[in-house]
């Protein structure tokens, strides 16, 4: 295994991680932002009402986005297992 081999491993393992937790972090991310506009137009100052509606919409993008996280996940590993393939035979 060459160090040029090793590091562009890492990098895809980076893009891949960042490619799959996109979604969750993005829709996240939106009804946070949504949910501290809420708070800040009506004065609503409750700590846990931030928590509550992001935790919904990451378990909701969860499983909107599951099936095509799994193929992602399934093709990354399959790249790997080919590459690992070549080194030992």
């Amino acid at each position: 295994m060459s160090s040029e081999f090793v590091i562009g491993l890492a990098g895809q393992a980076l893009y891949t991680v960042l490619k799959v937790s996109a979604p969750m972090l993005g829709l996240g991310l939106i009804v946070g932002l949504l949910v501290s506009i809420f708070q800040a137009t009506t004065h609503i100052q409750e700590q846990t009402l931030a928590f509550v509606p992001k935790i919904v919409a990451v378990f909701v993008s969860i499983l909107v986005f599951g099936p095509w996280i799994l193929n992602v996940m399934v093709d990354f590993t399959g790249r790997i297992l080919g590459h690992l393939a070549d080194f030992i035979g």
